[in-house]
């Protein structure tokens, strides 16, 4: 989350609101791994990778991933093959974004604002919203460049399975709940008991904590997302995998380089989260999640990867955004209130509730 101090957000409202479009720095050739037919972006002409002490392509600094807020993972159909904006979508697109910073900025008066319908941001009922990130106009039209439509492939028969059993699961629980969403801890979900977000929602770019940063040693590489603190240490060392039945939330991650590539390839997922913003979902447990990590220029890094779930999808698909160096970016500890306190509350006013005989 970016610096948040009085001062910033008076001198922010204070400010005209600049909408400046992204110019493309670097050339693109169409991708030879694991990207389908749409081209990534690669490295400037005459730009030297600098490398750490030990000689590794160093990659070390603050790499948010603000600027690509807004940009959603699945393109909207309107768009077709097409992943690029035109000069009226793109236009269009920097107006709502204008408009989205302006309206975090409003006051509400709380004594005469409608209040009847909660909502989760942006009204009476939610926290002041000044904490959201709304990103920059970008051109690109959604993350998912492969297929060449922007859309996740089709479920495969035991990704539709594992759907149509979790849909019955979780009717019979509202239906053993009668309404009672607390019976115990198990009744909640891992986003509201913080307990992670998973390897691709801890990273992809979401209302807030786009926060990513990368540590080098030798030997390893760390990448530590702002989103509900997650750290991977990634080991280049060769080491064997771990046993195929030593799963956790994030997996168990191996990285190699590439020439001037960092590729991670991460396995033993446990199946819990998906992979979308902030983790929603879940996917098999023969997930395989292939990163490809590469500086375009000393200020632009590009994030690219491969999702391979035979368990979920009927094929491979990919995705890809650039990371923009932001050297003064805050990553501020996750204080996530609702594992802290909202639980424990929900549970112990359940209690009380049975206690005294209503629902």
């Amino acid at each position: 989350m970016k610096i948040p101090s009085l001062a910033f957000f008076v001198v922010f409202a204070l400010s005209p609101v600049a909408v400046v479009a992204q110019q493309p720095t670097t050339s693109t050739t169409p991708a030879a791994t694991n990207a389908g037919t749409l081209p990534i972006p690669q490295p400037a002409a005459g730009f030297v990778q600098p490398k750490t002490p030990w000689g590794d392509p160093d990659l070390q600094g603050f790499w948010p991933g603000v600027e690509m807020v807004g940009v959603p993972l699945q393109r909207p159909a309107r768009y077709g093959t097409r992943n690029m904006l035109t000069e009226e979508e793109f236009a269009k697109r920097a107006s709502e974004i204008k408009n989205e910073e302006e309206s975090l900025l409003a006051e509400i008066d709380v004594f005469t604002a409608d209040v009847t319908t909660p909502c989760v941001i942006r009204c009476p009922t939610s926290p002041t919203p000044h904490w959201q990130e709304t990103g920059k106009p970008s051109r690109q039209a959604s993350l998912i460049i492969d297929p060449i439509d922007g859309r996740q492939p089709p479920l495969s028969a035991e990704g539709q399975a594992r759907q149509a059993q979790q849909q019955a699961d979780n009717k019979a629980r509202i239906a053993r709940l009668q309404g009672r969403e607390a019976d115990t801890y198990l009744d909640r979900s891992l986003y509201d008991r913080c307990i992670t977000r998973g390897v691709m929602g801890s990273l992809l770019p979401t209302i807030y904590n786009n926060g990513n940063e990368i540590v080098q040693g030798p030997g390893y590489v760390v990448i530590r997302h702002e989103m509900i603190h997650e750290a991977r240490v990634v080991p280049l060392d060769g080491r064997p995998e771990l046993p195929s039945n030593v799963t956790s939330y994030m997996g168990d991650a191996r990285g190699h380089w590439e020439g001037n590539t960092l590729v991670v390839v991460t396995k033993n997922l446990n199946g819990m989260t998906g992979v979308g913003g902030n983790g929603g979902g879940r996917t098999s447990g023969r997930l395989t999640i292939t990163e490809r990590l590469t500086m375009l220029d000393k200020d632009t890094l590009q994030y690219t990867a491969t999702i391979d779930d035979p368990g979920t999808w009927t094929r491979p698909w990919t995705l890809s955004f650039p990371w923009k160096r932001e050297p003064a970016y805050g990553m501020f500890e996750y204080g996530c209130h609702e594992g802290n306190y909202a639980m424990r509350n929900m549970l112990s006013a359940s209690r009380a509730a049975e206690a005294s005989g209503s629902k």
